[in-house]
């Protein structure tokens, strides 16, 4: 039985300190702890001497997360020969694509989120433990969780109520999914298609393509990235900072040996938080290392060869890298169009604002613009808009972008070399141990904290805590909210059973239920909640009076009859 050194601390005090700090740790590891801290120690019994207490944390809870990944990754393994054999790449569905099979890979996919759920609580504080590092520097193979650690209690309550199964899934899995479901609905893709020229008129938009074709319609969105041609053809301005440092970020495979690649790595962060080599998909590795300067051409892709030079002047070494699966490179540029809308043409995700990726949050602000902007989109086309709706994107869009521009500022200065941004990072590191910090840095980093102005008229609910917010996923006696809003249309949820739509009945589901019980928060209490199709309150009240004065300022007028 390993005896802990004097100037460390026991099994069982680790274990109260997590109970302590982390209660739902010890919750989540009933039973798996005590035997797994023993033979962790048992292994490693220098490591307590030669890292202090800091390091025991770290095998300690290295220890439990281990097995709850490893039944994880083996369901993952499984999931995927499963999926492989019921669809055939193509999408075409040549696989057994049976209602059974999709029954299994569901199965598959929930067990699989309930070992990584069971691992969270765990994950987090090892994630700050390996950040911090044994004397205040980034830990081993870490590969940068950021400059703001948030501690996952705080995170999991922050977010559980708007999103009850939180999983992490690669970018082209969601593409794909995307991509799926848009051509379910009768999408057209034409890609390799650059636009060359558009112009508009009072009914619609024309666009000329490379090949000398020309397209019509009634509204054009340019979501072609930072560089958009979209936006450079409206002469929309793009004010902001051009990039002053480049980040390289690729996938590879590393013959160097893991705790080799650890021990440098985490030598190396302790001055330079933009290096990182962290395990990824297939035994491949995700890089990042500081580029030398910033490119003239940032269209071009870097080489491995820009990998290993970079890698060799921070590290001394370039871990033997190879078999490249994706390279690029990202800078800190932050720009944003002073408008998201002219006239008839409309731009959103990167085509409207650049920034760093720092905090993971430029593919949720993107998909937030096309969210608010396509059920304003479809009022138009189908001739139920109030006048001043497809202005409300800008009004709502603009300051949420500009607010994410700016944290993303913030975090590339904590994420700065020398002394000053030492202490700063230090700082901020004891700040986040404020619950109520912690909880306001996780609803601006996961986005679900936004309150859109809906202004001051008479009807609005105005002072409402609920007016402007997405309202949580609340249990209803008969399902959940969320589980009613597939459509896309508006819903007002009324638990008097005494209020009406009946003149927006084409556009507005009107559901009469009653808030389950069950912590929702600020929803208690209301008598009705008018919903818009993005989810955010334009209503709370309890009159139809008051309810007829607002409907319109989001639904347009009422059918006659």
């Amino acid at each position: 039985m390993y005896e802990p050194e004097k100037d460390t601390v026991s099994t069982s005090e680790l274990m109260l300190f997590l109970g302590d700090r982390f209660v739902v740790t010890v919750r989540h590891g009933e039973g798996e702890p005590p035997a797994a801290v023993e033979r962790r120690l048992e292994a490693d019994p220098g490591l307590a001497r030669e890292h202090g207490p800091a390091a025991v944390l770290y095998a300690v809870l290295d220890a439990v997360v281990d097995h709850y990944l490893d039944v994880a990754d083996e369901l993952q393994t499984d999931l995927h020969e499963l999926e492989t054999a019921a669809f055939s790449p193509d999408g075409d569905g040549d696989g057994d694509g049976s209602r059974d099979t999709a029954s299994r890979i569901y199965t598959f996919k929930r067990q699989i989120q309930e070992f990584r759920r069971a691992t969270g609580p765990l994950a987090m504080p090892l994630i700050r433990l390996a950040a911090m590092g044994p004397a205040g520097g980034p830990g081993p193979g870490s590969g940068g969780p950021g400059p703001l650690p948030l501690a996952l209690p705080t995170v999991d309550e922050a977010i559980k109520p708007f999103f009850r199964d939180v999983s992490v899934t690669p970018q082209p899995v969601t593409e794909r999914l995307l991509v799926e479901h848009a051509l379910e609905l009768g999408t057209e893709f034409r890609r390799g298609c650059a636009v060359v020229g558009l112009s508009q008129d009072e009914d619609g938009v024309s666009a000329e393509l490379a090949d000398g074709t020309h397209l019509r319609s009634r509204y054009l969105v340019g979501c072609d990235g930072g560089r958009s041609t979209v936006r450079k053809l409206l002469g929309v301005g793009f004010p902001g900072e051009p990039a002053t440092v480049e980040t390289l970020l690729g996938e590879m495979e590393v013959t160097e040996d893991p705790a080799v690649v650890a021990s440098v790595v985490a030598e190396v962060r302790k001055s330079q938080l933009r290096f990182g080599v962290a395990p990824g998909e297939n035994g491949s590795c995700r890089v990042a290392v500081p580029a030398d300067g910033v490119a003239e051409d940032r269209t071009a892709a870097p080489t491995l060869e820009d990998f290993k030079q970079q890698l060799r002047a921070f590290a001394g070494t370039d871990f033997g890298v190879h078999s490249p699966r994706w390279l690029s490179r990202f800078g800190d540029a932050t720009r944003q169009a002073d408008r998201y809308r002219v006239g008839r043409v409309l731009l959103a995700g990167d085509a409207a604002h650049i920034h760093p990726p720092t905090g993971g949050q430029g593919l949720n602000l993107g998909v937030q613009d096309a969210f608010n902007l396509g059920w304003k989109l479809a009022a138009a086309v189908n001739g139920w808009a109030p006048q001043d709706l497809l202005d409300s994107y800008h009004a709502e869009r603009h300051p949420v972008g500009a607010a994410v521009l700016d944290n993303t500022r913030a975090q590339i200065t904590l994420l700065g070399a020398g002394p000053g941004a030492t202490a700063l990072r230090e700082l901020f590191a004891k700040l986040m141990d404020f619950e109520e910090v912690n909880r306001y840095v996780t609803g601006m980093i996961t986005a679900v904290e936004i309150r859109y102005d809906f202004g001051d008229s008479e009807g609005d609910g105005e002072g409402h805590a609920l007016l402007g917010r997405r309202l949580r996923d609340v249990p209803l006696k008969q399902g959940r909210l969320y589980e009613l809003m597939h459509a896309g249309r508006g819903l007002l949820l009324d638990q008097t059973g005494r209020l009406s739509v009946s003149g927006w009945a084409d556009r507005i589901d009107h559901v009469v239920d009653v808030i389950d019980d069950g912590d929702v928060g600020e929803a208690r209490g209301t008598s009705a909640v008018l919903l818009r199709p993005d989810g955010h309150v334009a209503w709370v009240g309890e009159g139809q009076d008051d309810l007829d004065a607002r409907l319109p300022k989001w639904f347009g007028a009422a059918i006659a009859g």
